[in-house]
């Protein structure tokens, strides 16, 4: 028989606040027609997408961050010394170590938590949210600060017309902590290795170091592909998400994508066949695809502007690079 005693944490996890930075600098599609030949109604037609934000030199990861989780940790009424781990999923630190979340756990005051960073693209929201959903029922920690960040504009390729006006920069954060009903539901994740080509870094940080290319690495992706997938495959798993939870369209209250392309979002609604009061977050209009730091971004834009409420049910669903996927059920904070 085990000598172990079993945890003491809490029977269930939620959300309990959330905070969202935008770089101060807006970029719209004129700026990004400098460098392709292209238009604003194509890149609007195609994309949805009309303004993005780019980070000036002071607006790091970690800076975004911290504001990003200031935020948060002030809307769900705790303190940083309260927080037992931080958990960023970005793939624009370009340090391989230390660890990004050390340097940001330090600087918002939170004392000692367990500090780390993940890699899983567009999908490290729902990733980094499984984690610490995990942690707090395990009992490793009491609150848990799940943060996407990043910059994807040093990996943008201002020439390739296929991926010049898709990316934008930024940083969303949550608060997750301990809940006597379940407000956040099963994860449906996983990954597709057999696709990986589809959404890349152009080359290896060695290869670059080599000199060959002697362009900076950039992301790229066979934008039809996933498209595809993004539409027939996601709508499965979010659909999959709805019935672990034990919820159908219909008692949803709001659909929180991953914000990469307005016309797949569009499509992942017919196919789930969402209702007409389901609130749709758009944040891709004014934000651009901003990877991990998609949906926690949507998620405070659509509380800020009374779009959506506290209690409100929510269908989170972020997919990419990997290619990768992480959905599930929350109780909005």
């Amino acid at each position: 028989m085990s000598k172990i005693k079993p945890s003491k944490g809490a029977p269930f996890a939620r959300i309990m606040g959330v905070g969202g930075y935008r770089p101060t600098r807006v970029v719209p599609n004129e700026v990004i027609l400098e460098t392709i030949d292209s238009s604003d109604e194509w890149i609007r037609s195609r994309s949805g997408i009309a303004t993005r934000h780019w980070a000036s030199d002071e607006e790091t990861v970690a800076a975004m961050s911290v504001e990003a989780s200031g935020k948060a940790i002030a809307d769900a009424g705790i303190t940083p010394e309260q927080i037992g781990a931080v958990v960023v999923s970005t793939v624009s630190h370009f340090k391989q170590t230390p660890a990004i979340a050390t340097e940001i756990a330090d600087k918002i005051g939170a004392g000692k938590p367990a500090a780390f960073d993940i890699s899983a693209g567009c999908a490290g929201f729902g990733y980094g949210l499984t984690l610490a959903k995990g942690m707090i029922v395990e009992g490793s920690a009491e609150y848990v600060l799940v943060i996407g960040v990043e910059r994807l504009s040093d990996l943008t390729d201002l020439e390739d017309r296929a991926t010049a006006f898709l990316f934008g920069d930024g940083a969303g954060a949550v608060i997750v902590g301990p809940s006597k009903e379940p407000q956040i539901g099963p994860t449906v994740w996983g990954s597709e290795g057999d696709k990986s080509e589809t959404i890349k870094q152009t080359e290896s940080w060695e290869a670059y170091r080599k000199g060959s290319p002697a362009k900076f690495p950039a992301i790229t992706q066979e934008g039809q592909a996933v498209f595809r997938w993004a539409v027939f495959e996601m709508a499965k798993v979010a659909q999959q998400a709805l019935d672990a939870a034990g919820i159908t369209a219909d008692d949803l209250d709001v659909f929180i994508p991953h914000q990469a392309n307005e016309r797949i979002i569009d499509s992942m609604v017919k196919t789930l066949k969402l209702p007409e009061h389901v609130t749709v977050a758009r944040d891709v209009r004014t934000t651009g695809n901003t990877s991990a730091a998609s949906i926690p971004l949507a998620m405070e834009r659509l509380l800020a502007t009374g779009e959506a409420k506290s209690g409100d049910t929510a269908l989170v669903i972020g997919f990419g690079a990997g290619l990768v996927y992480a959905a599930t059920v929350v109780t909005l904070p």
